[in-house]
């Protein structure tokens, strides 16, 4: 099969979710993604469980649902690039590596002699992706990070969550690792973009992706109402901090979204809930206008709401494009026909002899089709095949070096 990225060789050395998340992306497009791991332990995100993959006798395996959800698609080898060896096969494999992606602790690598500029006068045209928690450079450069410290070094929190006044107020992470999925989309966007240039150029770049940077990137709409207003974006619950009514209203069985985004899509819902007046009405004639007077508007939206059911609310709006929803559990989200006809969980082989579940890529090519070709490897599943294949090795040295924990 034909893929986007079918002649590209991607050496990953990254673990937990951030960069695997991103090398999956590449590995989906038909990269050949070589991940190394730690003889024994593995990527630390094995053991993020449970649950754990069961094995075809029903006994938990060692590969978390965490691991399986970035790891799909990949070669594991086991490789220690503490020792002389390890780095030697690591320079190995970069020789003809188009990408390599690391998330060590900022100069790491170098002191091992895998740093940027070391692997450069190997292959110049290698495309070195750095991810950290805050960059190559800075007063925080030196420190570690997970996601959910960036949640709130970022201001994620600050705008997540209800009113402090409120009941249950207070700051809030969200339900998904959100800082280390959107840091690993952008590092797989950057080295596209990379490789791109090296088309143009012949030379491959150094990317500096910091899960920080990423996470307050995202807060640009926020931020954006911060620089122009100078006043602090606070915690709205369900609400939206433009748009009204644009939140989760109750109805008098179950809760219903509603989304309005212009003044057409208001006068209609308007008249649909039987509140033809709060159209007409000048204050909330306009986007602007129904924001300054939330206050005075939702509280009169939410008692026409009440009047019918979650169902039928969608069956009124949806026919009249009046934007709206309901909150589904993971449950009833993979028993939706319009998920089910795009084909959003997919089952793939694994090395254990069963079928893993796995949430398909969200890219439809028309003419690359993106590749499901296995599961999450077992750790250090293709160790003996890359070392002989791609290394060169012979068994006599494979063995030995299984004999000294380099793999």
């Amino acid at each position: 099969m034909k893929t986007a990225l079918g002649h590209i060789k991607v050496l990953d050395l990254t673990r937990v979710l951030a960069g695997p998340w991103g090398t999956q992306i590449l590995a989906d497009m038909g990269a050949e993604v070589i991940k190394i791991e730690r003889p024994g332990a593995g990527d630390d995100l094995r053991g993020w469980g449970p649950p754990f993959l069961k094995d075809p006798e029903g006994k938990d395996t060692s590969d978390a649902a965490y691991f399986l959800s970035a790891n799909r698609g990949k070669k594991s080898v086991t490789l220690d690039i503490a020792t002389a060896e390890g780095q030697e096969i690591v320079r190995r494999l970069a020789r003809d590596a188009d990408v390599l992606v690391e998330n060590y602790k900022v100069g790491t690598l170098s002191r091992y002699g895998l740093g940027h500029e070391d692997l450069r006068t190997l292959n110049p045209r290698l495309v070195y992706c750095s991810v950290t928690g805050f960059g190559q450079s800075g007063p925080y450069a030196h420190l570690p990070g997970y996601d959910y410290i960036f949640q709130g070094m970022g201001g994620l929190m600050s705008i997540t969550g209800l009113p402090d006044d409120e009941p249950g107020g207070g700051p809030l992470k969200t339900g998904i690792p959100i800082t280390d999925i959107v840091t690993g989309i952008y590092a797989a966007t950057a080295i596209l973009a990379a490789l791109e240039h090296r088309h143009v150029s012949g030379e491959g770049q150094h990317i500096d992706i910091s899960l920080l940077d990423c996470l307050v990137n995202v807060t640009s709409c926020a931020a954006m109402n911060y620089f122009l207003s100078g006043h602090i974006p606070q915690r709205l619950g369900n609400g939206h901090s433009n748009m009204v009514p644009y939140q989760v209203f109750r109805c008098r069985e179950g809760d219903i979204i509603v989304a309005i985004g212009n003044d057409t899509q208001y006068a209609t819902f308007c008249k649909l809930i039987g509140r033809p007046d709060l159209a007409s009405d000048p204050r909330f004639e306009s986007p602007a206008q129904r924001s300054r007077n939330r206050e005075l508007l939702v509280p009169q939206v939410a008692e026409a709401m009440l009047r019918k059911t979650m169902a039928e609310w969608v069956a009124l709006l949806e026919p009249s494009n009046v934007p709206c929803g309901p909150i589904n559990d993971l449950r009833q989200v993979f028993e939706d026909p319009q998920v089910q006809h795009r084909g959003l969980k997919v089952t793939l082989p694994h090395a254990c002899g069963v079928q893993s579940p796995a949430v398909a890529s969200p890219i439809r090519y028309s003419a690359t089709p993106i590749r499901y070709g296995s599961a999450a490897p077992t750790i250090g599943q293709h160790t003996e095949q890359v070392l002989r294949e791609q290394v060169g090795l012979t068994e006599e040295q494979i063995a030995k070096m299984r004999e000294l924990h380099v793999v």
